[in-house]
């Protein structure tokens, strides 16, 4: 489980962050939505320890992120936004790594990257350095990266950015069925469809505060179109309100 509770940050007179509360349980893959600007990815920063707060938690499985981090980070599965593959290592030396940062080593971790390239199809691209690589096949990459440590929580920030059709539609399986098995899964995407496809629970924010969460169904009721794309451009202009 993750537990945002009462975060805040501030950088200079810009409050980026303002009191934002929010759990994401096990078993549910909970969308984190919000237009540029809004405070998002801030809050994740504050979510994998890039950045401290200036007040209140951020919770991996009830470990506090900023005074335990390598506890609570031992239970976090991230892919980021930007891949931030290293481009002179192969694909199977970027996700040793990782594995290895997380405490795995030998037979055990080469087994485990095995699985994860056939899981991904990623067994073509395993012993080739990653420069070059396309969009799709980096993300790929990284996602193995983040699974590596077979974590309990994930977090996947626009994981299907740059995948052809049927990757993408493999890449939502897979998700469904880590969801399935009980795993937290924290998900972002600007792609309404496949926010509607995936979250069981959404969370909008705006203005760094949450303005509205509930079930993709239960927010598009909430407008006359009935879509979610017009709920969510309904909360952001209510949240811009004074």
């Amino acid at each position: 489980m993750i537990e945002l509770d009462s975060l805040t940050k501030r950088f200079g007179t810009i409050e980026a962050v303002r009191g934002i509360s929010l759990i994401a349980p096990d078993g549910c893959v909970t969308g984190l939505l919000g237009a540029n600007g809004a405070g998002k990815s801030t809050t994740l920063r504050l979510l994998y320890g890039v950045q401290r707060p200036d007040s209140g938690r951020a919770l991996v499985d009830g470990i506090d992120v900023a005074s335990q981090p390598r506890l609570a980070l031992a239970r976090l599965g991230v892919l980021p936004h930007n891949a931030g593959l290293y481009p002179h290592l192969t694909a199977r030396e970027n996700i040793r790594y990782y594995g290895q940062l997380q405490g795995m080593s030998g037979v055990a971790l080469e087994r485990r990257i095995d699985a994860l390239a056939d899981m991904l199809e990623l067994g073509a691209l395993l012993e080739r350095r990653t420069k070059g690589f396309s969009q799709g096949e980096r993300i790929k990459v990284a996602l193995a990266r983040a699974l590596v440590h077979e974590p309990q929580n994930l977090v996947l920030d626009e994981p299907t950015n740059g995948l052809d059709v049927l990757a993408t539609r493999n890449l939502r399986a897979l998700i469904l069925r880590l969801r399935d098995a009980g795993h937290c899964i924290m998900f972002t995407s600007h792609v309404m469809q496949e926010v509607a496809a995936l979250c069981d629970e959404i969370a909008i924010i705006s203005g760094g505060r949450v303005v509205a969460r509930g079930t993709p169904a239960a927010l598009a009721r909430g407008v006359p179109s009935g879509t979610l794309e017009d709920a969510f451009v309904a909360a952001l202009t209510e949240g811009a309100s004074p």
